[in-house]
């Protein structure tokens, strides 16, 4: 479970949502993302509904291994060269520097990052 997750949608920010809008908040479990989710319950807050359901990708496989498989697919994207297939490990890219665990057999935090 790991850290509380940071509130990012205050109340007041609820608040100011047109009615109708909906928010799904996955980090419920870790405390949540919205300062009005409820841990397994869709709660509706001024007109706006808010998703809190724990495992949400349980309840929609199908879906979730699809978006999985496309954010793995895009991640690729970033480290293999489309033209020639070698892998290129740009740790200008913030997403690849932010997910670099080791590299060329030492630990991602000790080495200085690539200037871009």
């Amino acid at each position: 479970h790991g850290r509380q997750a940071p509130v990012l949608l205050s109340d007041d920010t609820v608040h100011a949502m047109r009615p109708g809008s909906v928010v799904v908040d996955l980090a419920v479990a870790q405390g949540g993302n919205c300062a009005v989710s409820e841990l397994d319950r869709v709660v509706t807050v001024g007109g706006v509904r808010i998703v809190g359901h724990s495992n949400l990708p349980a309840m929609v496989p199908a879906d979730a291994s699809a978006l999985y498989a496309r954010n793995v697919l895009n991640f690729l994207g970033l480290i293999v060269d489309s033209k020639t297939g070698a892998v290129v490990v740009n740790r200008g890219d913030e997403i690849i520097d932010a997910t670099l665990v080791c590299m060329d057999g030492r630990p991602a935090q000790f080495m200085q990052p690539t200037p871009a």
